[in-house]
């Protein structure tokens, strides 16, 4: 364990692919180990304060694995940016789960892992023990994910930190108007990587394209079915306040399909909430500890 809180793990995709994961809390084997997959363009590195908590500092200390998926952080870029699809991602991280022994766990996934989650309940229900959804649902509003192509499109290239901190605050902080300036501050840390031309964005630019051919002016196919699936594992939803992507009434609609989910709303926060901010810690930890001891049916 590094003294920085982690490890580094790398292992092969099932197309050979060299791929990337954090390991936090490796000893620790009191309670399901927590898997936290981010989104679309975002990395191990958004889980950084959330696993350093559930892994160190909560009641029950938990083994945290932070996943890197193709193209973003420390994994290798594909070739080929068909690859860059949900149904690819989640077989990577059931390759990553099975190279580190893992047979069941809570995930935790903020918007694209959440759709991962979907996935996973689909190709191995028996692993899913709990999930915390980050303001994502089977259904995603197509205004929001058109607000993400539309920043990634135009995606601010800044030669400083302080540089970047002020570019994501003018595109999100209307929508985020309850962060902090060390929010900011962590949260261009996690996006960026410093190279010797200047900051960079930490992900393959091609995943951009992968939204180009998008309609979003037609509603976008749901994942009831999928979601319907996972009835009967413990879950929470979180939403953010603001969020553009998970809407009132979805969140509405997953609770009448889901009589036991429980749910956060994040005032003054879009998508996707920082789960580092506020109670998020403690209530998460509080709702993984509450979930421990059930027994989930398949």
């Amino acid at each position: 364990m590094a003294s920085d809180g982690f490890s580094d793990f790398f292992y092969a995709a099932p197309d050979g692919l060299k791929l990337h994961a954090r390991i936090y809390g490796e000893t620790n084997s009191d309670g399901w180990p927590v898997v936290c997959l981010p989104g679309l363009t975002r990395n191990a590195r958004d889980f950084h304060e959330l696993a350093l908590y559930l892994s160190s500092k909560a009641k029950r200390p938990r083994k945290v694995v932070a996943f890197d998926y193709r193209g973003r952080g420390q994994s290798d870029y594909d070739p080929d940016i068909g690859h860059y699809n949900v149904g690819v991602e989640a077989g990577d991280v059931l390759a990553g789960l099975a190279a580190l022994g893992i047979e069941e766990a809570a995930f935790i996934g903020t918007s694209r892992g959440g759709l991962i989650i979907h996935v996973l309940g689909a190709l191995q229900p028996a692993a899913l023990r709990a999930i915390v959804l980050n303001d994502i649902g089977p259904v995603i509003e197509a205004q929001g994910l058109a607000h993400i192509r539309t920043y990634l499109d135009r995606n601010p290239r800044p030669k400083t930190f302080a540089e970047a901190v002020d570019a994501q605050r003018r595109v999100h902080g209307a929508s985020f108007p309850a962060l902090s300036d060390a929010d900011w501050a962590r949260m261009v840390a996690a996006i960026y990587r410093d190279t010797d031309a200047g900051l960079v964005p930490d992900f393959d630019p091609a995943l951009v394209d992968t939204l180009a051919d998008a309609d979003f002016t037609k509603p976008l196919p749901d994942l009831w079915p999928q979601f319907d699936a996972l009835a009967a594992v413990p879950m929470l939803a979180v939403r953010g306040g603001n969020s553009k992507l998970l809407s009132v009434s979805t969140l509405a609609e997953m609770g009448k399909r889901h009589p036991g989910m429980e749910t956060i709303t994040v005032e003054g926060q879009g998508h996707a909430p920082f789960l580092e901010t506020g109670n998020l810690l403690e209530e998460i930890a509080a709702f993984l500890d509450r979930t421990a001891g059930e027994v989930v049916s398949k």
